[in-house]
């Protein structure tokens, strides 16, 4: 195992000994002996020898230049030639490099760079010299014995390279750095030593170099300080003369650009200084106008200082402000949450801490505060803890409002569907295992409301659902909650209720509510409304089972004639069936919110162009990763009410699909009645042929006959704007009423679909021939197109196409298909019939 080598530390600081050890600790090759003064270190030197030595610069009475001189006298037992490192604090480049090549120390390295300590005492003991501080020097002198006396006598302070030559001195030049350049310019070599002089100064214009002349001539001596020499000493000579200018021309250069350091640290710190009260008369002005209250506490959050935007914000004076504790302007509500915060940010358990408070006015009044402290100490380690506070009043109020927005309906003022799956889950999830207690979930549906929207419109339906809501706060306590949770349907948790006082709750909502008149201008009508129960126990706390049971209760309180409670039962024998119809439609709905579908399209023919009019839009549904067809999942929808999400996503991926496929020139939209008198429903076609920039005659909206004259004004006006808008209108399935006839006239539809049940048997019929002729004759005379769907094979075709009917629809002429496969069969589709 190889040797260690013993380090002596020298520092007053205890710190900076263990930070040394601790930089060079990997290095593991040092046995280290630490003393605090050069005194003391200087009794372990005169018993001992080392192998290094680090010392810093304020080390007692002898510092560490003398320190370092006392080693290289020799008069120790530790080698004159035993290397030194000075660690000093801070330091001036140059002027310590040249200290310390003065006084033999090797090496000079700030504290503040110590991370490079290990690289620095590698280089050190590489290739420290047996006089380290000696400084190279390159001799010139053609007289050999001249040239020994020369060295011998410079020895202590340079280590002399001897040559003959001016050539063999550039080479020696060229190859190895010298401090200094001594050379012969006597009158016999004045020519010679010019030559080199230049050479040498043009690769290095700063190397020191000193003749020798014995020229009176002051000229002589001037061309050679202009050429660039640093000194010349004239011959004879006295030989300790010749040492003491190379001396002082090898120290030349050092102390010029030490004293050019010097200068820019010190016109840097004139510079510092003039920024420094520029920055502090830029920070009063901020202070002075600044809207933020900055202040500082001391270690009992007593105010030590504070700016003028204190008095704007609170009211109160900064002189009577100074002293007095920060927590005695806050609420009493928060006063122990900032005592909290202050407590924890002086003990190191917080460096910062921001907090949203409500700060006592002057006059009495409250203001929301933001408040940001951050804890500062000082260079005697004293604590501070600097504080602002930002008046967010108005923003805290916004946000508050905001709050209770995002928890309530707008229209009714109850709690809306996000608190209440909120309150459910929160509720449930405290239902302890061997508790007694018990709560109840109703939930309740308006009967019938939809006719009052349909009929009276929603404005009307706005008042109901409103006046709805004041029964439900006039007829349940406060500690119970009420909530619209979509439409008219509604939802209450009772809590800390049992099953009959739960059920007489319920029993009392649906009385109040059926025996309320409702009133719209002349007329007066009721309402009633199906409430759904189910129980929240011990044994039943699951938060979406209890709401699918009251789904469940729900629905079957609607089944068994409306205006009724039910409660939720296992036993009860519609229960399974009711379950598994709800079930599916929650996942068709499901389905339609994540976009699980795919639009299907089939061709209309015009029978006297001979080609693709337009094509029918048909919707299939994915779901586990089968294809669903409308009479699957529609029955579904109308139970659950949301037809119109539905309408909604066939609509926006329709017109998608019309921008993004030109073989679809223009589709056909079929729309359910509930939505065609959905007021959301022209809104939301506007906003999708914007962004697919599709134009409006491009597509068609199609609706049942039936459902077009149950409320005929309505119907009316719908189309009126849907044409307003650009769009196209047709009556599907007309003809299973025959006596609507006479509302044809009156709905301003472009076009009539015959409907498929008289199709299919027209040639075997007589009398739905006769129908089939009878809606055509009546459209073309309302100036209609006519459309016949049901066309499954070549005869009807023809047979139709005789009658002189527009448009034809059927398996016959193409089957529906993805817009994928449309384009590949468009081509057989128009060869197939026009052959």
């Amino acid at each position: 195992m190889a040797r260690q080598l013993n380090l002596l530390i020298v520092n007053a600081s205890i710190e900076e000994r263990c930070a040394i050890k601790q930089t060079l600790s990997n290095l593991d090759v040092f046995q280290f002996i630490e003393r605090a003064d050069s005194q003391a270190a200087l009794q372990v030197l005169k018993k001992q020898a080392v192998d290094l030595i680090i010392t810093g610069l304020d080390v007692g009475k002898i510092d560490g230049w003398r320190f370092a001189r006392m080693i290289r006298s020799g008069l120790l037992q530790t080698p004159k030639n035993t290397p030194i490192v000075l660690i000093p604090p801070i330091y001036c480049e140059r002027i310590a490099e040249t200290t310390a090549r003065s006084y033999s120390i090797d090496a000079v390295l700030p504290f503040e760079r110590q991370e490079m300590l290990p690289q620095v005492l590698a280089n050190v003991l590489s290739t420290h010299l047996e006089k380290s501080s000696r400084l190279d020097l390159l001799l010139l002198e053609s007289d050999t014995q001249r040239a020994n006396e020369i060295c011998q006598h410079l020895a202590l302070n340079f280590s002399c390279t001897h040559v003959t030559t001016a050539n063999a001195a550039l080479s020696q030049f060229l190859q190895h750095q010298y401090s200094i350049v001594l050379l012969d310019a006597t009158a016999t070599r004045a020519e010679a030593a010019k030559e080199l002089v230049d050479s040498i100064l043009e690769h290095n214009p700063n190397q020191a170099i000193v003749t020798i002349i014995d020229n009176k001539d002051a000229d002589y001596a001037e061309q050679l300080l202009l050429l660039g020499v640093t000194d010349f000493v004239r011959a004879p000579y006295d030989i300790s003369m010749l040492g003491k200018v190379c001396d002082h021309a090898a120290r030349r250069e050092d102390f010029m650009v030490s004293y050019a350091e010097f200068a820019d640290k010190v016109s840097l710190l004139s510079r510092s200084e003039h920024r420094y009260k520029e920055l502090f008369s830029a920070h009063q002005r901020i202070l002075l106008h600044l809207n933020t209250v900055v202040m500082e506490l001391d270690t009992q959050g007593h105010i030590r200082f504070i700016n003028p935007a204190w008095e704007s914000l609170s009211g109160y004076r900064i002189k009577a402000s100074i002293g007095k504790g920060l927590c005695d302007y806050f609420g009493i509500e928060h006063q122990e949450t900032l005592q909290k915060t202050l407590g924890n940010i002086l003990s190191g358990k917080l460096q910062h801490a921001q907090l949203e408070l409500k700060l006592v006015h002057q006059q009495a009044h409250s203001i929301w505060t933001e408040c940001r402290f951050q804890l500062i100490k000082n260079s005697t380690n004293r604590a501070t803890i600097t504080a602002t506070l930002d008046n967010i009043h108005e923003r805290k109020q916004a946000e508050l409002q905001l709050r209770h927005l995002a928890l309530h309906d707008t229209l009714t003022g109850l709690h809306n569907r996000y608190y209440f799956d909120q309150q459910l889950q929160l509720l449930c999830s405290k239902v302890e295992p061997d508790s007694t207690t018990e709560h109840a979930l109703l939930y309740i549906d308006l009967d019938h409301f939809k006719i009052i929207n349909d009929s009276k419109g929603h404005q009307q339906g706005d008042i109901v659902l409103k006046e709805v809501s004041q029964l439900f706060g006039s007829n349940i306590d406060d500690e119970h909650l009420i909530f619209r949770i979509g439409g008219d349907e509604f939802a209450v948790i009772l809590k800390n209720i049992n099953l009959l006082d739960a059920h007489l709750a319920a029993e009392s909502i649906c009385v109040a509510i059926e025996k309320h008149i409702f009133h719209s201008e002349e007329h007066s009508y009721s309402i009633s409304c199906s409430i759904g129960l189910t129980q929240i126990t011990p044994s039943n706390h699951d938060a979406n089972e209890c709401l699918k049971q009251a789904d469940i209760a729900l629905y079957i309180a609607k089944n068994l004639g409306r205006n009724l409670v039910h409660c939720y039962n296992k036993e009860d024998a519609q229960n399974n069936t009711l379950q598994t119809g709800l079930e599916w439609g929650h996942s068709v709905r499901q389905a339609l919110q994540n976009n699980h579908i795919e639009l299907h399209y089939q061709a209309i023919w015009d029978f006297k162009k001979n080609t693709v009019a337009y094509y029918e839009t048909l919707l299939r549904l994915k779901i586990n990763d089968e294809l669903v067809y409308p009479n699957h999942f529609i029955p579904a929808l109308e139970l659950l009410n949301d037809t119109f999400l539905m309408d909604k996503c066939v609509i926006k991926q329709a017109i998608k699909d019309v921008a993004e496929h030109q073989e679809l020139n223009q589709i056909a939209i079929n729309l359910s009645a509930h939505s065609f008198l959905d007021e959301r429903l022209l809104p939301h076609i506007q906003a999708c042929l914007i962004e697919y920039q599709v134009p409006a005659e491009h597509i068609i909206f199609e609706i049942t006959e039936s459902a077009s004259i149950n409320n005929l004004n309505a119907t009316q006006t719908m189309i009126a704007k849907l044409n307003q808008l650009g769009c196209h209108f047709s009556i599907d399935d007309f003809g299973t009423g025959f006596s609507t006839f006479s509302y044809l006239k009156q709905l301003p539809a472009q076009h009539v679909k015959i409907d498929g049940s008289f199709v299919r048997d027209m040639l075997n019929d007589p009398i739905d021939l006769a129908l089939v002729k009878a809606v055509h004759d009546i459209s073309h005379s309302l100036d209609k197109r006519s459309v016949a769907e049901y066309v499954e094979n070549i005869e009807i075709f023809l047979a139709l196409k005789d009658i002189g009917v527009d448009y034809g629809q059927g398996y016959f002429i193409a089957r529906p298909m993805p817009i994928s496969a449309l384009k590949d069969n468009l081509e057989t589709i128009l060869a197939s019939k026009t052959s």
